[in-house]
């Protein structure tokens, strides 16, 4: 399966669910490519990070292409790889456009803010733009960093369910410092352990492989 995460807002954590899902869908036994089709390069620079970590080997193989360069590539290369997962910028570009030509699903985060819940609008106009060259993309708006407490969550759910041709994910990625603190060591949330933060790892990570399951779920039971 090719998967964008993709928002044209950006900091909704599109780069941590894309590094995420990637060595999820590795640690599953998928050789999995991961384009970062962001020009901060993200994606790419955790991906050397884990590599050092990792002496050399992260567990996927991971390329930086921008604008048209993604359809083209992903066109000649989705026959090598069993997945591919491509983490676009946050803004109207070249890159998502051409990434959503090529995609089967875009996974569309959103923090539960009005500002931020503007950008999933944006992006379901693009993504019916794509389904007139790619009619089976499928879209799904997940909210990531979801408030522990509080109406937030559910206003926005209501909001994003009003948006066409857009579903709306029933799982629920809260904000927690286990995945800020797992990438700053080369991590994912499935792979991180302290000690001193093991709640907030295990509700991480039950969010996570919910996520996981609604992607990929002939593949969830495959993690190790």
């Amino acid at each position: 399966m090719i998967l964008t995460v993709g928002n044209t807002k950006g900091g909704v954590g599109k780069t941590t669910l894309a590094v995420n899902l990637t060595i999820a869908l590795a640690k599953a036994g998928e050789d999995v490519l991961l384009i970062d089709g962001d020009e901060q390069g993200h994606a790419l620079a955790f991906t050397e990070l884990r590599s050092g970590r990792m002496e050399g080997a992260p567990g996927y193989t991971a390329v930086a292409l921008h604008g048209a360069a993604i359809r083209t590539q992903v066109r000649q290369l989705k026959s090598r790889y069993d997945q591919i997962v491509i983490d676009v910028g946050g803004r109207d570009s070249g890159s998502i456009r051409a990434a959503l030509t090529v995609s089967d699903v875009v996974l569309v985060p959103a923090a539960p803010r009005s500002f931020d819940l503007w950008g999933v609008d944006s992006t379901a106009e693009l993504v019916r733009e794509a389904r007139e060259v790619n009619d089976h993309l499928r879209a799904i708006a997940v909210l990531n960093g979801a408030d522990a407490r509080g109406s937030d969550n559910g206003e926005a759910t209501a909001s994003l369910e009003g948006l066409e041709g857009v579903e709306v994910s029933p799982v629920l990625i809260g904000r927690r410092k286990a995945y800020p603190n797992a990438l700053a060591q080369g991590l994912s949330v499935l792979e991180y352990n302290d000690r001193a933060d093991r709640e907030s790892i295990q509700k991480a990570r039950e969010d996570f492989l919910q996520l996981f399951k609604l992607l990929y779920l002939k593949l969830e039971r495959k993690i190790a």
